[in-house]
């Protein structure tokens, strides 16, 4: 097909138009599945979004697309080398499993859940695991792990997963970016002659990818990004390497209350707050969507899960392979023999990850006139988009501009040793954009913001 013909990237169903600012090759990656128009639909959102508020704060700060770039984004942690080795992004029970009457995906990175699946199964490492799947149904021993803790999807068809309880109830109606009303309390941009986030203080309360991803994009944007964790819970090191860039890291207990305190009080004083936890998780310590916009109606939330916010699955983990799995796009990209497949990234992951951040620069831009509001999305409403479209009749012909071109990688140092990894997918002011700073050590930064009031 002729350059000419190619056919156009896809225009997400958004609350807001984005531009055609998209250069580079359309098709790299064979598949089913139009995961490249997901991918750079994704970041072309977020870049015009960034255009936009540039702009109304009188900037001429200004950014394009690079798609070649972006596919090289979408795979980082599998391009970043730490001394010049590559990283493992999975852990040694993650994976498919076959069950009594089909199969089933295991999450088990983080090592809690990896006790679960050992502690539920009785099996002690990947090949006793292996064997006592087999003694069980799919979605049993899906319905057991989860209520354990765990987090497990079993593997379905599209057709099953859109007649599913929790499909028809909290997934089929939902937008791709649920845009809650405004509260009315306006606050002033501020200018900015550099970065369009430049002056902004985003708090990070996500973990794993698609949150992390969003604050590691609104970071290189400018903004003074602040991430807390449990102390009890810490993140991968592998994680933190890949999208701990352009942001610090503190470790607040908030079942302590002179910590609780800090961290409400660093919600008090953010622009941006973003959020990956189960819906309700923080409800407990004054951080969930209601009470803050109730007490701060100036804050941006943006609101991250797995399944939605309601439904019967409301409540669940659940992560990118996990919706791969659940939701169909396992079977969909299943070998000849019928094992299940997977995409060639975490696209659900990274793709949602920019229509966070999307999201918190347009509702910031509209806060001067129609005050705070919020956003929420889920993962596997991104990925009944990516169902919807399949991959255009193109083949895939990765050229010098495609995702392993050698100029999208850049180096740092960290306290971890030597980096290589992926630039941000997006060139600003015709030339790529890059982060300001290496991931610093995990969990030690002082849990306040750099920027005064």
């Amino acid at each position: 097909m002729d350059a000419d013909q190619e056919p156009a990237w896809p225009k997400l169903p958004l609350p807001w138009a984005t531009d055609d600012l998209v250069r580079g090759p359309r098709r790299w990656w064979d598949g089913p599945l139009d995961v490249e128009g997901l991918s750079v639909a994704a970041v072309a959102a977020a870049a015009s979004a960034a255009n936009s508020l540039a702009a109304a704060r009188g900037s001429s700060w200004r950014s394009f697309v690079a798609s070649g770039l972006v596919g090289a984004s979408f795979g980082s942690i599998g391009r970043l080398r730490i001394n010049d080795e590559p990283v493992d992004e999975w852990g040694a029970v993650s994976g498919f499993y076959p069950t009594r009457d089909g199969w089933i995906r295991l999450h088990g990175n983080y090592p809690h859940h990896a006790q679960v699946i050992k502690d539920t199964l009785q099996a002690a490492d990947r090949s006793a695991i292996a064997a006592a799947t087999t003694q069980w149904d799919a979605s049993t021993l899906e319905a057991t792990l989860r209520s354990a803790g765990g987090i497990a999807g079993a593997l379905r068809t599209p057709e099953v997963w859109r007649a599913h309880p929790h499909h028809r109830a909290a997934i089929a109606d939902r937008p791709l970016v649920a845009v809650d009303p405004p509260t009315g309390t306006g606050r002033p941009l501020g200018t900015s002659t550099s970065l369009p986030l430049h002056g902004f203080r985003v708090l990070d309360l996500t973990r794993v990818i698609a949150g992390p991803t969003a604050a590691r994009f609104l970071g290189a944007l400018g903004a003074d990004v602040l991430r807390i964790d449990n102390p009890a819970r810490p993140e991968l090191l592998d994680q933190h390497l890949d999208t701990g860039f352009a942001k610090r890291t503190a470790q607040l207990d908030l079942t302590d209350g002179q910590q609780l305190r800090i961290a409400q009080q660093l919600a008090a004083t953010a622009d941006v707050i973003l959020t990956g936890y189960r819906p309700g998780a923080l409800a407990r310590f004054g951080l969930d969507r209601p009470t803050l916009l109730a007490e701060h109606p100036h804050l941006v939330l943006v609101e991250l899960s797995a399944w939605g916010d309601s439904g019967p699955w409301g409540a669940e983990r659940g992560f990118d392979s996990i919706v791969q799995s659940v939701s169909g796009i396992a079977t969909t990209y299943a070998a000849a023999d019928g094992a299940p497949g997977a995409l060639p990234v975490q696209a659900l992951d990274h793709a949602t990850g920019y229509l966070m951040a999307a999201a918190a620069m347009r509702l910031l831009a509209r806060r001067p006139q129609e005050g705070g509001a919020s956003a929420r999305l889920a993962l596997a409403r991104t990925a009944d988009w990516l169902l919807q479209h399949p991959a255009p009749a193109l083949e895939a012909t990765p050229g010098f501009d495609g995702p392993e071109c050698p100029l999208w990688l850049a180096s740092a140092t960290s306290p971890y040793g030597n980096l290589e990894y992926v630039r941000p997918p997006i060139f600003a002011d015709g030339v790529p954009l890059d982060f300001p700073s290496a991931p610093r050590r995990y969990g030690q930064d002082p849990p306040g913001w750099w920027i005064s009031d």
